[in-house]
């Protein structure tokens, strides 16, 4: 019999460009692979930690968001397979979790960045430091005025490290309630990179969350986190690796709004 004694389920395209190529199957990760992974915890008697994600807030009505709030989502709109995906992860835990003895951790994560991200993402950070590194337009969908909260790839490490070993069982917000408006972080990025880039404000996608912020208290009270990384620290070593990038691979063209296929390797790169 296979060993494990803990189970990291973090399956499923997070960029909605990406989940939105092939909902279908988006869902069957969140749906299927989760199951999947439930009935190996119970079999073997391993912890397993669901990596859930802001999205169960939907276009949340409550700011910042505590885990006790329930979420403003559509459930038939072109984010409702990641958003309802991983909100039926959630209550599928939970019934292992009541039902079948299985012992369950869930973190509900927040936007994130860090190096090797994909130039692809087709996410906030990626296309913004992407474009202001080569000069063109930093492109904003909506008006800027919705808001986000970054934090650096190594506070998401820890925090999932310091849930998955503590003896908390509900979920937690892991993020960093340090907010910024959509067009203030598009200014940052170009402070930050000395890009000459010009931003664009162009038409908002459907149901594009107008604020989102984590309240971590739980994080703080239950498992001992906070984000230690200031989010400057963590971009300046973002657009370090990103430069890189650019070097070895030339021209990057980020991915747009629209829903596009995910691929394994960094694409639309022009050799100059």
């Amino acid at each position: 019999m296979l060993e494990v004694d803990q189970i990291y389920h973090l399956a499923c395209p997070a960029s909605p460009p990406h989940y939105q190529y092939n909902p279908i199957k988006t869902i069957k990760t969140s749906t299927e692979g989760t199951l999947n992974m439930l009935g190996l915890a119970k079999r073997v008697q391993a912890r397993m930690l669901l990596t859930s994600t802001s999205e169960v807030y939907g276009d949340p009505e409550v700011h910042p968001q505590k885990e006790t709030y329930w979420g403003n989502v559509n459930p038939i709109g072109p984010r409702a397979c990641y958003d309802e995906g991983k909100r039926v992860a959630e209550t599928m835990m939970y019934a292992y979790h009541n039902q079948g003895n299985v012992d369950v951790r869930v973190a509900r994560i927040f936007n994130t960045f860090g190096p090797r991200m994909h130039p692809n993402d087709g996410r906030v950070v990626s296309n913004f430091i992407i474009q202001a590194l080569q000069g063109k337009d930093i492109t904003i969908y909506g008006t800027g005025k919705q808001t986000r909260s970054f934090q650096f790839v190594d506070d998401l490490v820890e925090g999932l490290i310091r849930l998955m070993n503590g003896n908390y069982t509900l979920p937690v917000n892991i993020g960093n309630p340090d907010e910024y408006t959509v067009k203030d972080f598009a200014i940052l990025i170009k402070e930050l990179t000395s890009s000459n880039s010009s931003i664009s404000i162009l038409p908002a996608t459907k149901d594009d969350p107008r604020q989102r912020k984590p309240d971590i208290t739980t994080a703080k009270e239950q498992i001992g986190w906070e984000p230690r990384i200031p989010v400057r620290e963590g971009l300046k070593k973002t657009i370090e690796y990103f430069s890189k990038e650019l070097k070895e691979s030339g021209e990057i063209i980020p991915t747009g709004p629209d829903a596009s296929r995910p691929h394994n390797k960094q694409i639309t790169r022009i050799r100059v």
